[in-house]
């Protein structure tokens, strides 16, 4: 069946070249079939590896036209590069004293005006000037800060989001910082958690004005800007609408890590020790959800139990399901990719990229990239490009040049992603920087290990997550994409004494 759908994806390229050559098919259509074709994801491959980070590469982003690759590292600095040819045209201190966590370039501004978050809880802005960079402090959350999310179109306004629970809106114009609410549970069950730690931001391509957060808790809470009263005379922490898995609602061991909206205002929905899922606008709970009974542990995403009456049983009211990687270990983007938004992407825990078709939910590839963890893909703009970076030191940009295309191996079975340490904690950091080390880093506490230990424990360890990473030993086999080296090779250490997950610099421990 494979071979078929290949040659067909062949066939119907032949076709369209023809059907433009005699004037059917406009160059502007062309280039867009031509950029989600099926063809050109089996062809990744990795186009250049990007070293010049000394810790772990916590953000990427290309620029609106597409020319310049912006990164963030727990070495605490910012790169911009020519991804094309692998040069670093600009490296600057951030300002910030710990983990940056993002670094994103304003639009309109001829890529001089830049905005940055890290786990030191700032919000900064730095300014690219003729005579060099000049960074400020713009805004504070009281824990750190992950996500920032910019309103299309415009070069002065994004908004920031952190573990506090607080949500900023912020204009560069006047550095006026706005905050609009704190997110809290939705009922009085999690007495634990006085707030909602927030992972997530993302806004609305189509509809500027509603934007959605997610965190510690099970839900995607959607908000429209327009309901808060700018002189602060009302209480904006009620969302209009909550995004939930029928299974999931009710289930305190999972959180959200990534969040993206399609250009169709799709929602797109990361969850740690779980899948994604995406929903469209008729799938909201409504701005009242009731919370239901704990979920099922065997409860598959196309089940509705009978006491899940938040939701229609409707198949229509059911999200898609994207599922195969695995997300315990670290907080983890989730993105579309291709011109209107054909295929969605992840990073794994075991190291890979994976890439789905948004229609269904097949599984179409997947791509080794990382020694470790892979947290980071972004798409290109405008071309068939991905970059991508985890927990090693460097920056992987893949473009379609492989020469043979890559066969999805058959023995590939999408598990369930195994329960984890990790499901109660907002961000967990992970380090192993050298190959040698053997330091396992959980939660921010160091657990050493001997030789005779880690045999003990891999023999310990649960059949059905055995089998899970028996799965990937085999893509390894199979995979194109390994190129000249299996990612045996360390990359430059450096000096990681900035790599502290304790704000305070009062601890001496490495963390990414």
């Amino acid at each position: 069946m494979r071979n078929k759908r290949t040659r067909a994806s062949v066939d119907t390229a032949v076709v369209d070249v023809w059907q433009r050559e005699v004037g059917e098919l406009s160059n502007r259509k062309f280039a867009l079939r031509l950029a989600a074709s099926e063809d050109l994801v089996l062809r990744l491959e990795i186009f250049k590896k990007l070293e010049k980070h000394r810790g772990c590469v916590n953000t990427v982003s290309f620029n609106a036209d597409g020319d310049i690759l912006v990164s963030g590292s727990d070495d605490t600095r910012i790169i911009l590069w020519d991804w094309q040819t692998g040069h670093a045209k600009l490296t600057f201190q951030s300002g910030h004293v710990s983990n940056v966590f993002q670094a994103k370039i304003m639009p309109y501004t001829d890529d001089r005006s830049l905005i940055t978050c890290a786990a030191d809880g700032q919000v900064r802005h730095a300014q690219l000037l003729e005579r060099g960079v000049e960074t400020r402090l713009l805004a504070k959350h009281e824990r750190r800060a992950h996500k920032l999310a910019i309103e299309p179109g415009s070069p002065h306004i994004f908004y920031t989001c952190g573990e506090d629970g607080l949500v900023q809106h912020i204009d560069l114009r006047t550095a006026t910082v706005t905050e609009l609410f704190t997110c809290l549970p939705i009922d009085d069950s999690k007495a634990y958690m006085p707030v909602v730690p927030l992972n997530t931001i993302a806004i609305d391509p189509r509809n500027p004005n509603l934007f959605a957060v997610a965190g510690s808790d099970e839900y995607t809470r959607l908000y429209d800007i327009r309901k808060y009263k700018w002189d602060g005379s009302t209480d904006f922490g009620q969302p209009t609408d909550y995004f939930c898995p029928p299974h999931l609602i009710g289930d305190d061991q999972v959180g959200i890590t990534g969040l993206a909206f399609s250009d169709q205002s799709e929602l797109l929905v990361s969850y740690n020790d779980e899948f994604i899922y995406l929903f469209t606008r008729d799938m909201g709970l409504g701005p009242n959800p009731v919370p239901s009974s704990p979920y099922s542990a065997c409860s598959e995403a196309s089940e509705v139990g009978p006491d899940h009456s938040a939701m229609s049983a409707d198949k229509k009211a059911i999200p898609q399901v994207y599922k195969g990687h695995r997300n315990c270990e670290t907080v983890k983007g989730v993105s579309f990719f291709g011109p209107k938004s054909e295929y969605v992407v992840s990073g794994s825990d075991c190291g890979r990229i994976f890439i789905w078709k948004k229609k269904g939910g097949e599984l179409v590839r997947v791509m080794k990239a990382d020694k470790h963890v892979v947290n980071c893909i972004e798409s290109h703009p405008h071309t068939t490009v991905l970059a991508s970076s985890g927990i090693e030191n460097d920056i992987k940009i893949w473009t379609p040049e492989a020469i043979d295309k890559y066969v999805l191996p058959t023995n590939i079975e999408q598990k369930v992603p195994k329960r984890s340490l990790f499901h109660l904690l907002p961000f967990a950091f992970y380090e192993d920087d050298d190959a040698d080390d053997d330091d396992d880093f959980l939660g921010g506490c160091v657990v050493e290990y001997s030789d005779e230990e880690e045999e003990e424990e891999e023999e310990e360890e649960d059949d059905s997550d055995d089998d899970y990473l028996d799965v990937y030993d085999d893509i390894d086999d199979d995979d194109d994409d390994d190129g000249d080296d299996d990612n045996s090779e360390d990359v430059e250490g450096g000096d990681n004494s900035d790599c502290n997950d304790d704000i305070d610099n009062d601890d001496d421990s490495n963390a990414c």
